[in-house]
């Protein structure tokens, strides 16, 4: 073979090889750079979600699925307030947590605050509640280690209709129909205190009965009456140990409202606080005239209790005899009353009371101005 041969065989051969060489380089090249590709794309991935908002969903994953770091409890406060803008004090806050079966509870501080300490990381739900206000329901999520503030929470007011009752009591009823007694006077002058128009009458308490008893002691009229008292004893020369003149007048008058004051005032007041009775005359006003008549003398030895119930009337007759007794030491001794003599003016002091009775059943209302406009109905309590 000659030189040209050789040379040219040798070039062909090495024109065939570099081609071939080439391509399986290339070849090697490109298997060896996909795991390089793959592992850029992947950085470059995660480099795009980690650069994703805090709050994104994305941002989330990664870095749940970056890292299985340990969960460090974090805290969550806030304030309450109305909405005036003053802070709510007092207000029950509840906090639930996602996962947990116990839930925490505060109240707000004066000036509305409230802290969760310990709080373990993930969602949340607080309920705030305070008198008067609606329930606030507020959510959110504490990440680990966080310090979480809750947004001012403004409690607005409870439009629910809320039904209030008020009561008057027994003793402010009691006193408003005082005062309509202590206007009833016959012909508009003569007091006519001790007489009710209202057949369920509020029971009067112990100070009230002083009260009515004091009016009526105070009243001119009294004091009028018990000096016409005096003058006719003195015309009649009674108590003849006073003598007469200016001087024998103002002893009797002394004596005769010394009486009446004791008389006013322990059967009108002591007596019946002591047994709880009620020392006024309960007008009756209905039913035929044979049972009004019963009705005004029977209320001559009973009485009406403070519990609404008739019974005998300790006071009345306790009080005529008590201030008959008592009513001798005002006047000279020649002329005191004995015992009998008590016991006698009791027993025409409750005759005496029954005549009044009937002069209010059927007279007395009819000229006593000012009496109350109430129904004349029957009181269940009357015998």
């Amino acid at each position: 073979m000659s030189i040209m041969e050789n040379s040219s065989r040798i070039a062909g051969s090495f024109s065939i090889s570099v081609p071939v060489r080439l391509a399986w380089l290339s070849l090697i090249v490109l298997i060896c750079s996909f795991p390089t590709a793959a592992q850029t794309e992947q950085s470059s991935a995660r480099l795009v979600v980690l650069n994703d908002p805090p709050n994104s969903p994305t941002f989330k994953m990664a870095i749940d699925a970056s890292e299985d770091l340990p969960k460090v409890p974090g805290t969550i406060t806030g304030s309450v307030v109305g909405q005036d803008g003053i802070a709510v004090v007092g207000a029950k806050v509840t906090l639930t947590e996602e996962g947990q079966s116990v839930s925490q509870e505060v109240t707000s501080s004066e000036d509305g605050q409230f802290t969760f300490t310990n709080v373990t990381p993930g969602a949340f739900q607080l309920v705030i509640t305070s008198e008067g206000f609606a329930a606030h329901t507020s959510t959110g999520e504490l990440h680990s280690g966080e310090n979480f503030t809750v947004p001012q929470i403004l409690m607005v007011l409870a439009t629910n209709a809320t039904e209030v009752r008020v009561e008057v009591s027994g003793i402010e009823i009691a006193q408003e129909q005082l005062k309509d007694e202590e206007k009833q006077r016959v012909l508009g002058i003569i007091p006519n205190f001790y007489v009710t128009y209202v057949p369920n009458a509020a029971p009067l308490t112990p100070k009230q009965k002083f009260n009515l008893a004091w009016k009526l002691n105070i009243d001119p009229v009294s004091f009028l009456l018990v000096g016409q008292t005096a003058g006719i004893q003195q015309a009649q020369n009674e108590f003849s140990g006073f003598g007469q003149g200016a001087e024998g007048f103002a002893k009797r008058y002394g004596a005769a409202y010394a009486t009446f004051t004791v008389s006013n005032f322990l059967g009108s007041a002591v007596f019946p606080s002591i047994f709880k009775q009620d020392p006024r005359y309960f007008y009756k006003g209905t039913g035929t005239t044979k049972s009004r008549i019963l009705y005004a003398l029977a209320n001559a030895v009973i009485c009406k209790s403070d519990g609404g119930h008739w019974q005998v009337n300790y006071s009345g007759i306790v009080g005529s005899l008590a201030s008959g007794g008592i009513s001798n030491l005002f006047y000279p001794a020649s002329d005191r009353n004995g015992p009998a003599l008590t016991f006698e003016n009791t027993a025409i002091s409750i005759g005496s009371t029954a005549v009044f009775n009937l002069m209010q059943e059927f007279v007395l209302r009819k000229l006593t101005p000012k009496v109350p406009n109430t129904s004349n109905t029957t009181n269940p309590n009357l015998p």
